[in-house]
């Protein structure tokens, strides 16, 4: 509709996950690079990748299956919300097997032949299955005996595991400690920076034919990365709106007052954040804060030196402390706006502390010594006080 009036050839900001608008932020190119590396190690059985609703995950997803191989035969699941029997049945279709007036035995067994043809033949199946916050441990538990086939070199088929965070919580139940010690690469789609949504916004504006499209006033993409906490689905959402408010008053340029307005009208009507209430337990504190990070590297600093860290444990509480440590940022940013020095000194302190919770993770990594036990146990900081 106003795709001419700001000179473009496409809608810059549509819903659709298409690979040509995606957006190298750093966690995409890290989730990127960590997919690439796993498709070309034959080693390699599950690959799991996690990120917030809107995040990209299926736009990478699409990415990656253009990049494929010709010896690559791939099986995607999108709909998760089904039975064993279906899931099954689904990746029988997607492979080109006859599913026809057969049960669950018999498909698994020609799956199961089927995968074992095309090791033969040189080729590479592979199944993504995305939603895979939907499934419930017995299935995920039956996708991890898919995994079971191998030979003394390779894997038979790679199994690429898409989902929300809820997704981790159910791998962390004890039942799935199998499936998580398959899981040879594991990467969470973190939210775009500030640096980033800006960025985001003139890219896909590039690549839909005109990256001077639109101008914003000082503040304007600020707020639309406030309220849209860096999710790229929101960011589109927002842009998509102030477009077309833009096209209809005949301007080309986005003022901060039209961002307000349309962000207030697209709260009230959508709700977004609804689902956002802190959950509190016994102690009062949301699950998966600090003081949760904090335990987590008090166990991992409790593992005999001799034994191996888990990588994708040590990833992950990384990853969460960046996140913690850019809320912090913005924080800083929007008290110093309204002059709080004092408040602000303790913000830069608090920020120094989160910097020390990341260098204990980075110690973690020489407890292959006796002497890197003893410098992890050795630093001690604000959150042990807090927390214990």
């Amino acid at each position: 509709m106003y795709t001419s009036f700001f000179e473009l050839t496409s809608k810059p900001f549509q819903l659709t996950p298409d690979p040509d608008f995606l957006f190298m932020s750093k966690a995409h190119k890290r989730a990127i690079t960590y997919l690439n590396y796993g498709i070309n190690d034959n080693n390699t059985g599950f690959i799991l990748v996690t990120g917030e609703v809107g995040a990209g995950k299926t736009t990478l997803i699409r990415n990656l299956m253009r990049g494929l191989g010709g010896n690559v035969k791939l099986a995607r699941i999108d709909n998760t919300k089904v039975t064993s029997e279906q899931l099954i049945l689904m990746m029988n279709e997607d492979f080109g097997l006859d599913v026809k007036g057969k049960d669950k035995t018999r498909m698994l067994g020609e799956l199961t032949s089927f995968l074992i043809n095309e090791y033969a033949r040189g080729r590479k199946p592979m199944i993504i299955i995305d939603e895979a916050q939907n499934l419930s441990p017995d299935m995920l538990e039956e996708v991890r005996l898919l995994s079971n086939l191998e030979t003394d070199k390779s894997k038979l088929i790679q199994i690429i595991l898409v989902g929300q965070p809820e997704l981790r919580n159910t791998l962390a139940l004890a039942e799935l400690r199998q499936l998580r010690q398959r899981i040879n690469i594991s990467c969470h789609i973190l939210p775009l920076s500030a640096e980033e949504t800006e960025e985001y916004i003139f890219h896909r504006l590039e690549v839909a034919g005109n990256r001077q499209a639109i101008q914003f006033d000082d503040g304007a993409v600020e707020a639309i990365h406030n309220f849209s906490r860096g999710t790229p689905r929101l960011i589109n959402i927002i842009c998509d709106f102030l477009m077309l408010s833009a096209f209809i008053e005949k301007t080309k340029k986005i003022s901060l007052n039209l961002v307000k307005d349309l962000i207030g009208q697209i709260e009230t009507e959508n709700n977004y954040w609804q689902d956002e209430a802190p959950a509190k337990g016994p102690s009062g504190n949301r699950p998966g804060t600090l003081k949760e990070i904090f335990a987590r590297l008090k166990k991992l600093e409790g593992i005999p030196y001799q034994e191996a860290i888990p990588p994708a444990e040590k990833q992950e509480i990384l990853e969460r402390l960046s996140a913690a440590e850019n809320t912090v940022a913005e924080l800083k940013t929007k008290i110093a706006e309204v002059g709080g020095n004092q408040t602000d000194n303790r913000i830069i302190y608090v920020m120094k502390e989160l910097e020390a919770l990341k260098e204990k993770i980075t110690l973690l990594e020489r407890q292959d010594r006796p002497e890197g036990k003893a410098l992890a146990r050795k630093r001690r900081n604000i959150w042990e006080r807090i927390f214990n």
